[in-house]
């Protein structure tokens, strides 16, 4: 039985909470006084800067946790908006990375104009963080897909895909990366599904009446 939107709310919160205890207690341990007294002002210059790493990670994921609260609780405009040049910005974003580690991203759209009742901004950031996911778990000469189509219902499918990939899961990090994609998304009353066995994830978008709109 699916979970609610209040539901998957409250897991991804525990997730995100129990993913930031670890560099809490990494930080709270090299810092502890008793650690520290004994150091040299060397010593305490390297285990500022490795510390940092961590900082950094506390940081990221409270970030995560934030945007999820914010696209669970505020309702976005939605406006209807052309599919095809959202993807053409998402893919220019991200290019580089993927051509940097040997990979290739193929984006796939029929020539006509596939437009969807959305709110833009939500649906780029949840496309961005999906293309990094999939970045994260795919290998040099892998082909990343970003397709989009006509779907049943008048509705507009967007899937990203590696048939390559197959991971067993995903870091804290990209767990919560996804948990804020399928909030965007679920807040445009949309869905989101995924899979890791091959990496997929297909996002369901209300569509619009091409008469209405072309």
């Amino acid at each position: 039985m699916p979970i609610s939107a209040s539901e998957a709310l409250c897991l991804h919160l525990s997730k995100g909470i129990h993913a930031a205890a670890q560099p809490l207690a990494i930080l709270r341990a090299s810092l502890d006084s008793i650690h520290t007294d004994g150091m040299s002002v060397g010593e305490l210059r390297e285990l500022v800067a490795s510390s940092t790493m961590e900082v950094e990670r506390v940081c990221k994921l409270f970030t995560f946790l934030q945007q999820l609260v914010n696209a669970a609780s505020v309702k976005p405009d939605l406006s209807e908006t052309p599919i095809l040049p959202l993807l053409m910005r998402v893919t220019d974003g991200v290019d580089l990375l993927f051509a940097n580690d040997g990979m290739f991203l193929r984006s796939t759209a029929p020539e006509t104009c596939l437009p969807a009742l959305i709110n833009p901004p939500r649906t780029l950031q949840a496309l961005s963080s999906v293309l990094l996911i999939a970045h994260a778990v795919s290998k040099p000469q892998d082909t990343i897909e970003l397709t989009a189509s006509p779907s049943s219902s008048n509705a507009v499918r967007v899937v990203v895909q590696n048939v390559h990939s197959y991971v067993d899961a995903m870091s804290a990090e990209q767990s919560l990366n996804m948990a804020l994609a399928e909030a965007n998304i679920r807040s445009q009353q949309a869905s989101l599904s995924w899979s890791l066995q091959p990496f997929n994830v297909q996002i369901e978008l209300q569509g619009v009446p091409l008469e209405h709109y072309c």
